[in-house]
């Protein structure tokens, strides 16, 4: 049986794959409107979920179209003129700066009806687009390694040019630069810089300098665990304090109270770093901390977080509500805020309006209105709040739910046509909810609000290169929790050893989630005021999975161990 294309409605590629029976129209329609749901391309869609080869792809678009096709991996990544397109436009479509000529520009694409790309990119480069057909698995990579190799890595970067490292200061913060004597002197320059790049390098996400009685020592923040890296000379310590606080723009002369300031390095003509520092008087001097602000964190995509597919597909679905509000919980540190902007991104189109407000803005995103709160001139997360519903907004986020007043201010937003982002710091989504009403939100207008909680914690990662299996009684799976068919069915599990290549036998982390929709019986349950141990309980009955049970989820891939888990789950 034949199908009849004048009824389908397909456009472009995806019409092209249905007639050469590369799918089915169902399919197609399918995976167009997954991929537009999701802000994927419809190609990385197709690739991403196994359903066609990327040179199947590449063939039929090239027979339809009549567009050349090359092959990436031939092509010099330093040759390529990516510095005429912002990364952000290349990362939103997918299209990669081949080569120029006079005033053409020719972009990598794995999808020649993608028009859009090359209109934006022509009305950004004042040159005129064409496009060139590549795979799709080669133009991801080609992307990556590209944009990589255009910023200056870290080996790069000499001891001899440590101290010519651009540091630009922030200029809203004022300097005492009454006692600079030894403090820009070059060896101290270089160590302080040195101590900075060497934590970029190393994936560290904050830097201690400490000062104890008989030591001075050095720790970096590496997968959430502190390590420590140096212990220089207690002879350099204040010197080595007041560099940095020269750095941050913080009075040098006032060591009895806590200081903030900020540090801005700059690495390359297309990537800087953030620095939030802040000091604060201990018995022995000043400790100083400084958090690592890269905004590539922001830009990993929603792949990489680590959630499980229904977690994923439950995630986008919520954010892509016209209004409603999207809480995320859980400790310092368990990567908020990255989720948050996970979805912030996904969301920044021109035509649309989001505000921010955070204490203080951690990731720094162009085509968002972002604030810092400033309690000291009266600009709360209320006050702000306030504020941006006056300016006409269409998703907002506030950095935290703290106090009443926040919180009722986000809710009549979320209740009159705004989409809503915030965190509060409870254990799970549960007791989120709990949390609102102990808070003083009234139970009808936190069932009539809130759209989704995401409790989630960061579980570092074991190293594909050195874990073991480890093995343990089937009386030890269960009682950690593994179901009886799961051990039935051969479960292998890992444990850390320890490499070259890692940090005892972890590298980089991955999120472990709890993604709680408000079903009717839960809003049921908050209407009656309803406890979070009835909350957790109905959250089961509709097969959400708890932390514990996505955590171990992540342990039966192979992902973390059982004693990552237990660190971060605390059960």
């Amino acid at each position: 049986m034949s199908l009849d294309l004048a009824n389908v409605k397909l456009s472009g590629l995806a019409w092209r794959l249905v007639r050469d029976k590369l799918l089915s129209e169902q399919q197609a329609i399918e995976a167009q409107e997954a991929a537009t749901r999701q802000r994927n391309t419809f190609v990385g869609h197709l690739v991403g979920q196994g359903l066609l080869s990327s040179r199947a792809i590449a063939v039929a678009a090239a027979e339809e179209f009549g567009v050349p096709v090359i092959d990436l991996e031939a092509r010099e990544l330093s040759d390529l003129p990516i510095n005429l397109v912002d990364e952000r436009l290349i990362r939103k479509h997918h299209a990669l700066p081949l080569f120029r000529r006079g005033n053409r520009l020719f972009l990598a694409v794995s999808d020649p009806t993608n028009d859009q790309a090359l209109e934006e990119i022509r009305f950004n480069t004042g040159l005129t687009t064409d496009a060139v057909l590549v795979e799709e698995d080669k133009l991801q990579a080609a992307i990556e390694a590209a944009i990589e190799a255009q910023d200056t890595t870290m080996s790069e970067i000499m001891d001899a040019d440590l101290e010519k490292l651009e540091i630009a200061p922030d200029e809203d913060e004022e300097r005492d630069d009454g006692s600079e004597a030894n403090i820009d002197e070059a060896p101290i320059v270089r160590y302080v810089n040195k101590i900075l790049v060497d934590a970029i390098t190393a994936g560290a996400s904050d830097i201690h300098f400490e000062p104890y009685e008989k030591f001075f020592r050095v720790r970096f923040r590496q997968d959430g665990l502190l390590q420590e890296v140096a212990n220089p000379p207690q002879s350099i310590a204040n010197r080595l304090v007041a560099r940095l606080k020269v750095m941050s723009r913080m009075n040098i002369a006032e060591r009895r109270i806590p200081q903030d300031g900020r540090i801005k390095l700059k690495l390359s003509r297309s990537r800087d770093i953030d620095f939030r520092v802040n000091t604060l008087p201990t018995l022995y001097g000043e400790k100083v901390v400084l958090r690592i602000l890269d905004s590539s964190s922001a830009q990993v995509g929603i792949d990489a977080l680590g959630f499980e597919p229904e977690q994923r597909d439950t995630f986008l679905k919520a954010i892509s509500k016209p209004y409603g509000m999207i809480l995320v919980t859980g400790p310092t540190g368990s990567g908020k805020t990255v989720s948050l902007y996970t979805a912030l991104n996904i969301l920044n189109e021109p035509d649309i309006n989001i505000s921010t407000v955070e204490d203080p803005v951690e990731i720094q995103v162009p085509g968002i209105n972002q604030v810092n709160m400033n309690p000291k001139t009266g600009l709360t997360f209320a006050a702000a709040l306030r504020a941006f519903l006056r300016q006409d907004p269409d998703i907002v986020m506030v950095g935290e739910i703290r106090d009443l007043e926040t919180a009722e201010i986000a809710v009549k937003a979320a209740q009159t046509g705004h989409l809503v982002l915030s965190t509060l710091h409870t254990n799970d989504a549960p007791q989120t909810l709990t949390r609102l009403a102990n808070m003083g939100v009234a139970p009808f207008n936190i069932a009539s609000s809130v759209l989704l909680i995401m409790a989630q914690r960061l579980a570092r990662r074991l190293c594909l290169h050195c874990r073991q299996p480890h093995e343990l009684p089937p009386e030890a799976l269960r009682a950690e929790g593994f179901s009886e068919a799961e051990i039935e069915e051969g479960l292998t599990i890992y444990k850390p050893v320890g490499c070259e290549r890692c940090t005892k036998g972890y590298k980089g982390r991955v999120g472990i989630f709890q993604v709680m929709p408000i079903s009717e019986e839960i809003s049921r349950l908050i209407l009656e005021g309803g406890n979070s141990m009835q909350l957790a309980e109905q959250a089961r009955r509709e097969g959400i999975a708890d932390l514990r049970q996505s955590g171990l989820r992540k342990v039966k891939n192979g992902l973390t161990s059982l004693e990552e888990l237990n660190r971060v789950t605390k059960e």
